[in-house]
């Protein structure tokens, strides 16, 4: 197997590219796939497994029913198994860079020969498809002036019962798998293939995916998680996780509590996980790590370190210089977000924007950072007055107090905005509602210039920034935690930017659920101002 994946994998930098290195595989499953793959050129990828590879053909013009048509088929290297079912996003920059759907798939068997292998060597294959959209009896003949890795070939389909005159894949163009276009996939695709890793863990999901669940530990793995001593191995949801330093205190006591420690934090990331991982999901994560605790200096990890598991998703920033974070993990399942817990990674900040084209925000944010002469008070009537203008424009947005001091408002966003165009569209609003209460609001840049008085930061908005995700911890005393919560409970006259903490915020989230949560996909165009 790993000389027939030499060609492909001699392609492909598996340091950079996202695609699958290949598995060993020894047996074919009889299985074939037709991807409609639009990079430089829109065609189509003819792949049938032989003996657990993909043998590959690039169709121009796609596979057809038409007897008549004898399309092009240029053989191209054997593919790794695991492309039988991807569907999704070739990373820009990468090697057949753009958008893939799953256009056919189904069965196929050789036809005449019992050695389909030894009939492509020789240069003509007969095969019968029995697919969703293609069927019958088909034929593959290379060309006299072959050159080995050019080798131009012809598709043609036999005149059976399953012919059709004239029949043109362009006017069949969804997905068999999800039922959608190459526009639908480019605009929210599910999925990003990632190098080097088991078949199974190849595929890194994307926040655009549909139904997206993700259960909560058990019992039984919560009190595996008890019974450890200082530290060892923890089965969670099918990965083994090392633990280490679990009873070191990472925040201090809280007046009338205990210290929260690593094991604490490593609980709660578990249990709290359905409710985080959808504003992590699909997003590259800037972490605060605080491996001597908050009461001490942390510090910024971006790249993903060189001990991480191999199972931990992660994504190329293809527009990075020398010397800057190449490599950033990407959170999507329970285990991850547990391991983060691990590295004393207490603030996860996920990036506006999602993959596979970071450069689009998918939140427009509003971050009321008040000063030193700023009462909870006045942020909530800056809070207020955001939400008369954000419900006069018929705008959908929910709030989430910080776990500091202050509070954002986040606005979803459809695709096709920049930051430019969200960074000028949260100035606009806030400079209006900063107007109306000018002894609240100061617009200087810098902090010793604003005399003490709030900022509506819209700088927030750019692709550099980020703010710390939804139920993510902040480094205080007792372990507070940003919380999205409903307008109306901006008028409790027992809200605290850090009233929860992870021991408390558990129960409202069951109790309350996360009102922020139907935004999480909400495609919304911003008015005009």
């Amino acid at each position: 197997m790993s000389e027939r994946l030499r060609a492909y994998r001699a392609k492909r930098d598996f340091s950079v590219t996202a695609e699958p290195a290949g598995s060993e595989l020894t047996a074919g499953s009889g299985r074939f796939v037709v991807h409609r793959h639009r990079a430089r050129r829109l065609h189509y990828d003819l792949r049938l497994d032989v003996d657990g590879a993909l043998v590959s053909w690039a169709v121009p013009r796609g596979p057809t029913l038409d007897p008549q048509a004898r399309h092009l088929a240029v053989h191209v290297e054997d593919h790794p198994i695991e492309y039988l079912e991807f569907e999704g996003v070739i990373p820009r920059g990468e090697y057949g860079a753009g958008d893939v759907i799953v256009w056919d798939w189904g069965r196929w068997r050789a036809s005449g020969t019992g050695d389909p292998a030894r009939a492509i060597e020789r240069g003509e294959l007969h095969f019968d498809l029995y697919g969703e959209k293609l069927a019958g009896r088909f034929v593959l003949v290379r060309g006299d002036e072959a050159r080995p890795g050019t080798e131009q070939w012809l598709l043609i389909h036999k005149n059976d019962d399953h012919a059709r005159p004239g029949w043109d894949p362009e006017d069949h163009p969804r997905s068999v798998k999800s039922g959608r276009t190459n526009d639908e996939v480019a605009a929210a695709p599910e999925a990003l293939w990632r190098s080097g890793v088991p078949a199974g863990e190849a595929t890194v999901p994307l926040a655009g995916a549909p139904g997206r669940r993700w259960d909560p530990p058990t019992a039984d793995e919560l009190a595996a998680l008890d019974a450890l001593g200082g530290g060892g191995r923890w089965a969670l949801q099918g990965r083994e996780l090392k633990l280490t330093n679990l009873d070191k205190v990472l925040f201090p006591a809280r007046e009338g509590e205990p210290p929260v420690t690593k094991r604490d934090l490593v609980r709660y990331h578990a249990v709290i996980a359905p409710f985080m991982l959808p504003y992590l999901v699909g997003r590259p994560v800037n972490l605060h790590r605080y491996p001597d605790g908050v009461d001490r200096p942390g510090f910024w990890n971006k790249e993903v370190p060189s001990h991480a598991p191999r199972w931990l998703s992660r994504w190329r920033d293809g527009d990075a210089d020398p010397g800057q974070t190449q490599w950033y993990a990407v959170i999507d399942s329970v285990a991850a977000l547990v391991w983060m817990a691990n590295l004393a990674a207490v603030e996860l900040h996920p990036w506006t924007s999602q993959l596979p084209d970071v450069h689009q925000p998918r939140w427009a944010l509003i971050d009321i950072d008040p000063g030193p002469r700023s009462g909870f008070e006045d942020v909530l009537v800056l809070a207020r007055l955001h939400r008369v203008a954000l419900d006069h424009l018929g705008v959908a947005a929910m709030p989430k107090v910080t776990g500091r001091r202050g509070v954002q408002i986040w606005v979803p966003v459809r695709p096709g905005y920049t930051f430019a165009d969200t960074r000028a569209w949260v100035q606009k609003l806030s400079r209006a509602i900063g107007h109306t209460v000018p002894e609240l609001v100061s617009w200087e840049w810098q902090k010793d210039r604003r005399e003490g008085l709030a900022r509506l930061d819209y700088t927030q908005n750019a692709i550099t920034k980020t703010l710390v995700a939804p139920f993510s911890a902040r480094p205080a005393a007792g372990a507070p935690v940003s919380v999205p919560v409903h307008w109306d409970e901006l008028q409790d006259p027992d809200l605290r930017p850090d009233r929860w903490t992870i021991r408390s915020v558990i129960d409202r989230a069951r109790h309350v659920g996360d009102p922020l949560a139907p935004l999480v996909r909400r495609e919304q165009e911003l008015p005009t101002l």
